[in-house]
């Protein structure tokens, strides 16, 4: 019996994602000599898309246990809050920085791939908003996998696919239901004609991390989850900001960060302003009853205070110049997509 690894194949998707997925699912054969790993962003969610897969389809899916062999014949499915990595033919799970304001994150999946079995490697991205997974797709393609992209019209969320279009030279770009032929077909083609040995896994020390963060470039920006200094870093045409603790973001969900940050914090001004001219309120009929001289400041104050509430409102309210912002923010604050 051979030592060698199947073939690895990675899917990212993120909004819109699931109904790719089951169309992908439901084709795929139940003698497929690969193993496939799948990140969803669900944050810390309770998912039953192990469940919903396996009955669409021959394989089985599961949350993986920590530790678990990578093997073929089964879909392997990122569990809520934890990041997926694959390492020395295991899977692990961690509940390490958050990257791109997600965790599950698309890029440790596929780095972490790339970094252990390089033209073993097939990486797919699904409908999604922003762009979590592009780093990752990019990283497999300079191993020497296979890169592989929904159509942008075929996606319900088209905007993962198309970052990817314009940071990776993608291999193959076709809708959902066209993937589960091709993928057969590169696991065909991988099992027969590469010997895919796993490579003793380079994912980086916490020494590495930090030697990598000193050595890039700083920026006066600061990140969303720690408050740390953020450097710039490039990956191709791709910007990524790191903090030194390990969150990473692209630039585009840097943006995102700070306008729901910029939110918030007009949100609190607007009600800091709210009560004070409520106070001031209380304050002038309290003046006026007591028939004091100091009603007449109080209701300046309070005249004031609605004044400026209602700038800061008009400001909380304008539209924002959002480069590419399909799928940016949500009013309720979060990432969509994410």
């Amino acid at each position: 019996m051979s030592d060698r690894p199947p073939p690895i194949i990675v899917i990212g998707a993120s909004a819109g994602g699931i109904e790719a997925l089951r169309t992908i699912v439901r084709d795929l054969p139940k003698d497929l000599r690969a193993a496939v790993f799948i990140v969803v962003h669900l944050g810390a969610h309770k998912s039953e898309l192990p469940w919903l897969l396996s009955q669409i389809g021959p394989l089985p899916a599961v949350h993986p246990v920590d530790g678990d062999a990578v093997a073929a014949g089964t879909i392997v499915i990122a569990p809520p809050d934890h990041h997926m990595i694959l390492r020395n033919g295991r899977i692990r799970l961690t509940k390490g920085p958050r990257e791109n304001w997600a965790r599950p994150a698309i890029d440790p999946l596929f780095r972490s791939a790339a970094e252990s079995y390089g033209a073993g490697v097939v990486g797919v991205i699904l409908s999604g908003g922003l762009n979590d997974g592009t780093a990752g797709l990019y990283q497999v393609k300079e191993a020497g996998g296979v890169t592989v992209v929904q159509d942008p019209d075929d996606a319900i969320n088209p905007s993962m696919p198309r970052s990817a279009l314009a940071n990776v030279s993608v291999d193959h770009c076709l809708p959902a239901a066209r993937m589960p032929r091709l993928l057969v077909d590169l696991v065909v083609a991988m099992d027969n004609g590469i010997a895919t040995k796993p490579r003793h896994s380079t994912a980086a020390t916490q020494e590495e991390v930090m030697t990598a963060y000193t050595s890039d470039q700083p920026i006066a920006v600061t990140c969303p989850d720690c408050g740390g200094a953020l450097r710039r870093q490039q990956l191709g045409k791709l910007a990524q900001f790191r903090c030194h603790i390990g969150h990473i973001y692209t630039a585009e969900i840097m943006l995102a960060a700070q306008f729901l940050a910029t939110e918030q914090s007009l949100g609190a001004a607007m009600r800091t302003l709210r009560e004070r001219a409520e106070l001031c309120r209380q304050m002038a009929s309290k003046a006026e009853f007591e028939n004091t001289p100091a009603v007449t400041a109080w209701e300046t104050a309070m005249n004031e205070a609605f004044d400026q509430a209602d700038s800061v409102r008009r400001l909380l309210e304008r539209e924002w110049t959002i480069p590419d912002g399909s799928g940016l923010v949500e009013s309720s604050g979060s990432l969509t997509g994410t």
